[in-house]
């Protein structure tokens, strides 16, 4: 999942292909100051700034006409603290490589999602997340950022700072790229640690059913729904004492590779020619794979490989919503006579204190919809946000949304003060762009 970076004609778009951008220049900062430099540069020749890492966003959050930036050379582990418990690494540095060097060190993120092709910028930018029932998003494991801001100088900010730099760690954690562009980040880490993974397939009624002790008794869990069906594939993550017991490698492959994307490729093709075999289809694809249980350290267990491009939407229910939204939804599907070929995915998060999280002061449950790239999405997509926005529902900040400024003024508290920060730092919005624009007002 990398981004297409500038081709031929210059133009740059996504992973997902529905957004591009044709930038005026584009600068790969091998530095911090060449950074500062960049953005005083932009500034003086009246461009906007926009920095874009793996492209993974569906929305135009990183999309310019100005100057984008790429910090992929603004990379790897910079300070590893073990008396501290922290990690200090470059904004460019791609998650999978980040999990990988930490493996290496004996250490590990507390919580992470369930893909690692994303920069950690990028990924705490947007509000990345995996599922937990008490342990938080990607940036919430964030304890310090280093970020260059709109007149090129470089702030520091953590919780243990003074009272501006506490409110720009508050924000800047998921900042959207408002605030300045982050070029370094420190996480929180621990000893390495298994994790047993315990899949199974699980009726749709039974889940919802028993969703709240399924919540409680395991540290991380999640489901997949198949449209058309009443049937679920669950997910229980929780800390072992081992034996390390991984997934053998055939039986890796079958499952992640050859069933999860090889033969679920074919069968979107087949749904996306013919849509009256889709709920066919969902019915075998519901039935493929089995349950099965394994142990291995965090990230070879939260996260796995997506190889079937798609567009996502997701939106951040109250969870103790999250069953009554996910009946309407099912409702919604099985009388629109819609043809959904993807599952939907379903995580929680605890409440945390950062402005803009979609867990910002409460406990959230994820609802994710997607469709196979190339499909028809939008009467899917608007019928669930519909149902999402009627349970105040708070949008990923880099999947599709049709919300604004003033539906997020409603459903985040704090949003006021999001935006006076945004003022200080960049009064002028040299980081501005017709997304920001939208969800964050002029």
């Amino acid at each position: 999942m990398s981004s297409t970076a500038s081709g031929k004609n210059g133009t740059w778009r996504n992973w997902g292909g529905n957004v591009a951008a044709r930038p005026a220049r584009v600068v790969a900062p091998a530095s911090v100051e060449e950074l500062s430099a960049a953005v005083r540069r932009a500034a003086e020749d009246g461009l906007k700034v926009k920095a874009v890492g793996s492209g993974h966003s569906f929305t135009a959050i990183a999309a310019t006409d100005g100057v984008l930036i790429r910090p992929q050379l603004l990379s790897g582990i910079r300070h590893i603290d073990r008396e501290a418990g922290t990690v200090t690494v470059g904004a460019g540095t791609q998650l999978k490589r980040l999990n990988m060097a930490l493996a290496r060190e004996g250490l590990s993120l507390t919580n992470m999602g369930d893909i690692m092709e994303q920069t950690v910028s990028g990924a705490t930018s947007t509000g990345t997340h995996g599922t937990g029932r008490e342990s938080g998003s990607i940036a919430a494991q964030i304890t310090a950022l280093e970020l260059v801001t709109a007149d090129g100088s470089v702030l520091t900010c953590s919780e243990k700072g003074t009272e501006e730099e506490r409110a720009v760690f508050a924000a800047a954690r998921i900042g959207l790229g408002a605030l300045g562009i982050v070029t370094a980040i420190t996480f929180a880490v621990e000893p390495v640690f298994l994790l047993t993974a315990r899949e199974e397939p699980m009726p749709f009624d039974r889940v919802l059913a028993e969703f709240d002790e399924l919540w409680a008794e395991n540290e991380h869990f999640e489901f997949y729904w198949f449209p058309h069906t009443d049937s679920t594939n669950t997910k229980r993550n929780n800390r072992s004492a081992g034996p390390e017991q991984p997934v053998g490698q055939l039986a890796g492959w079958f499952e992640d590779e050859f069933l999860s994307n090889g033969v679920f490729q074919v069968a979107q093709w087949v749904g996306r020619a013919a849509p009256a075999a889709v709920p066919t289809i969902a019915q075998i694809s519901s039935k493929a794979l089995s349950a099965r249980t394994y142990t291995d350290i965090p990230y070879k267990v939260f996260t796995s490989p997506r190889r079937v491009r798609f567009m996502e939407m997701e939106y951040a229910v109250p969870r103790g919503a999250v069953t009554e939204t996910l009946r309407e939804l099912k409702a919604m599907v099985d009388r629109s006579g819609l043809r959904v070929s993807f599952p939907v995915e379903v995580r929680t998060a605890p409440a945390d204190d950062i402005t803009l999280s979609t867990a910002s002061g409460r406990d959230s449950a994820y609802i994710a919809v997607h469709m196979f790239k190339g499909t028809p999405y939008q009467a899917y997509f608007t019928a669930a946000e519909r149902i999402f926005t009627a349970h105040e529902g708070r949008p990923h900040w880099g999947k599709v949304h049709t919300r604004d400024a003033e539906y997020f003024a409603r459903v985040y508290p704090r949003f006021g003060e999001f935006t006076a920060l945004r003022d200080r730092l960049d009064p002028d919005r040299l980081f501005q762009n017709d997304y920001l624009r939208r969800v964050l007002g002029a």
